[in-house]
């Protein structure tokens, strides 16, 4: 099983999604490739996927979905997300993925939020905050940790609650418990808000993930208007040594997109 050592030159794990690169080969082959190249892997929907194939594929797996339906911010939704939470938690154990992924509500085929959100209000804050406490209670006795990931609405997910990262930061932090932490999207903050490495900053004791891709077109980094080496060595100085994942598509070159991908958090 690789080990990520052939990531020493960066102070950071660095993951890659197999949903998003290598498109043309089937995904064992996918996940060969990111690991004969020397990356951890990250995979969404595991129903998708035969696990047992996955777990012999020699592949380190960095993080997944961690539920397969549900919301936050109300009743029914919430029970439905805990419901998949704990199916997702023995998937996690045999594909030793430390990190399952959420989302402010379950999203469709095409990244649509499949509770659409007009408005947030307070009841939604109020009933967020509980549903993520639970998840934090499931995730301390299955010992494991779930994450919260911020997305954006201007472009891919609109109407989807919860989804700036001022939000899940927020309610991550006031939850604050060890398992339930961020998962910091670079990419869907600089559409959403920008002021990235001061974001970093402010949400770091929280960040369980940082995920990347550049802006316009959610390609590899160096593609577009995101300096991710500034944002690296921020990172470095800032003490995170904690996963960097490319959430990404390749603009050209799969494996050269990956190179750039290792080049931007070298420092």
């Amino acid at each position: 099983m690789n080990d990520g050592s052939s990531n020493a030159s960066s102070p950071f794990t660095l993951a890659v999604c197999a949903e998003m690169v290598f498109k043309s080969l089937p995904v064992l082959d996918r996940l060969k490739r990111i690991t004969e190249l020397g990356f951890h892997a990250e995979i969404w929907d595991w129903t998708k996927h035969d696990i047992a194939a996955l777990a012999k594929s020699g592949a380190v797996f960095s993080s997944m979905t961690g539920y397969v339906a549900g919301t936050l911010a109300d009743d029914e939704g919430a029970d439905e997300l805990l419901r998949t939470a704990k199916q997702s938690i023995p998937i996690a154990r045999e594909l030793n993925c430390p990190r399952l992924n959420l989302h402010g509500t379950g999203l469709d085929g095409q990244g649509l939020p499949v509770v659409k959100a007009e408005k947030v209000t307070g009841a939604m804050w109020l009933k967020a905050h509980d549903t993520l406490s639970r998840i934090a209670d499931l995730g301390e006795k299955e010992g494991v940790t779930f994450v919260l990931e911020n997305l954006n609405e201007a472009v891919d997910h609109p109407k989807t609650p919860f989804a700036k990262a001022e939000d899940t930061l927020a309610l991550v932090s006031s939850v604050n418990r060890p398992a339930l932490k961020l998962n910091l999207d670079l990419y869907h903050a600089q559409i959403g808000e920008g002021n990235l490495i001061e974001l970093c900053r402010r949400a770091l004791p929280h960040i369980g993930e940082i995920q990347v891709a550049d802006v316009p077109g959610r390609m590899e980094p160096g593609t577009g208007e995101i300096n991710y080496k500034a944002i690296a060595c921020a990172l470095k100085d800032m003490g995170y040594r904690g996963t960097i994942g490319m959430e990404a598509w390749a603009s050209g070159d799969d494996e050269t997109a990956l190179a750039r991908f290792r080049d931007a958090f070298t420092v």
